[in-house]
């Protein structure tokens, strides 16, 4: 795609745009905002001053020619194209992104907590206003809805699509194992690095079973945020609530997801997962990037593309494609511009209630606890587990989503193994996500 052919007849208009959170997103479109000559970031919105004086401070801008502001409450007067929401806290975003389509904004909605919980009714909102709602480009589930779009125009038959978690699994010379900034000794992951006689899931097994035994996390709750979107956005499902996860060379993907008729691990097609890259510290990151697996039409074509060092299976039937990257903000003017100038979304084009991400607990909770975030990275409570299931209605008996949950106090005890409800929670059901999500249950019909 060249990209100054699609905004060639825009002319020099400039796209308004607002931005409410100024962490590592917001900050890095801040910056990145200054070399673009058709965007300007006309407000700033973050509840830390100095966060903002010194987000503005790196990124060159002057102060004195934005609106700068605490709250989205004091931006009335400010004239907006686009507001890109980037708080990361779920109801803020839920709060704020009405707040911008109710206002005439078209919204770019970086928070995927709030879009996983609500994200479709915003969306249907935003279009019977004649506005735009989008994921961002940046961000993996616009990625990945751009890549199985991209397929899907050029005639390639997705069969399935998913992530890399955010950090890899780099096997050392020495069998040490490094995820994040901890190494580990004696991982017992070199004797796995081939599979030599194994069936897939023996292999993955195995490999789950080592990082297990150092204590790393193959399942986070960002990763099934992230591909509950592009579920919702996509229709494509998980093969199971709780995902494969398998710890997985980039090159091994073809092979492994396949389906488990053909000796792979999916059930079906048109699934969506996640795997760990395990890889050599002299290999390059896959670096939470996104993959789709295509059916080939054309043995010899992709055999071909196979010598040209594409993923492709043995049988030639299935190949991997990939975009081993995502750039938080400076990717992001894509879709402001997309939006403000063109009325279109880089995201979704009609999402639906198809998933709700939820918590099962894996240890006893007692009655009173409350459901606190213990690692704010990875949006996990201590004892709680993510998983996918189909969409249902929010109610008391019905499995409570993810983002509704945390924070809220359990009413009784709660054994290990149940999927939290929202009838075991002590809930404000007053908040803009609750209400938006009681909303979209009712627009969608969802039961």
């Amino acid at each position: 795609m060249n990209f100054d052919a699609l905004f060639a007849k825009t002319g020099n208009k400039v796209v308004r745009c607002g931005l409410v959170g100024i962490g590592d997103f917001g900050a890095s479109l801040l910056t990145q905002a200054e070399h673009v000559p058709n965007l300007k970031i006309a407000l700033i919105c973050d509840r830390d001053p100095a966060r903002m004086a010194a987000a503005i401070a790196a990124a060159g801008a002057d102060a004195a020619d934005m609106a700068i502001v605490q709250d989205m409450d004091d931006a009335d007067d400010i004239q907006l194209d686009v507001l890109v929401e980037a708080t990361g806290n779920p109801e803020a975003a839920a709060a704020v992104g009405e707040q911008a389509i109710d206002r005439g904004q078209h919204l770019v909605m970086v928070s995927k907590e709030a879009a996983v919980v609500a994200g479709p009714i915003l969306h249907a909102r935003a279009s019977a206003k004649g506005l735009v709602y989008t994921e961002v480009e940046g961000d993996q589930p616009s990625l990945l809805i751009g890549l199985m779009s991209w397929a899907k125009t050029i005639g390639l038959d997705v069969r399935a699509a998913g992530k890399s978690s955010e950090y890899d699994f780099v096997l050392g010379p020495d069998d040490s194992l490094t995820w994040r900034n901890q190494r580990h000794s004696n991982s017992g992951l070199t004797p796995l690095w081939e599979r030599n006689d194994m069936s897939w899931q023996e292999l993955t097994d195995a490999r789950e079973a080592r990082a297990a035994n150092l204590g790393l996390p193959t399942r986070t709750v960002p990763d099934f945020c992230e591909m509950g979107v592009v579920v919702n956005a996509s229709g494509f499902t998980p093969d199971r609530p709780e995902f494969h996860t398998p710890i997985l060379r980039p090159t091994e993907l073809a092979e492994a997801f396949k389906r488990s008729a053909d000796g792979g691990l999916l059930a079906g097609d048109r699934r969506i997962d996640v795997f760990n890259c395990l890889r050599r510290a002299d290999e390059a990151s896959f670096a939470g990037g996104v993959f789709i697996l295509v059916n080939g039409h054309d043995d010899k074509t992709w055999d071909l593309l196979r010598g040209k060092g594409h993923i492709v299976a043995e049988d030639a039937g299935v190949a991997v494609l990939y975009n081993p990257q995502h750039l938080l903000g400076i990717e992001a003017p894509l879709t402001i511009l997309a939006a403000g100038l063109l009325g279109i979304p880089t995201g979704a084009t009609d999402p639906k209630p198809v998933v709700d991400l939820v918590a099962r607990t894996n240890r006893d909770f007692a009655a009173g606890e409350r459901l606190t975030i213990t690692d704010a990275h990875h949006h996990e409570v201590a004892g709680l587990k993510p998983e996918l299931i189909p969409a249902v209605r929010f109610a008391a008996a019905n499995p409570c989503p993810y983002y509704l949950a945390t924070g809220a106090r359990l009413r009784k005890d709660v054994q290990a193994g149940t999927l939290v409800t929202a009838g075991m929670l002590e809930m404000n059901m007053g908040t803009a996500l609750a209400r938006l999500r009681g909303e979209q249950d009712q627009h969608f019909g969802v039961q």
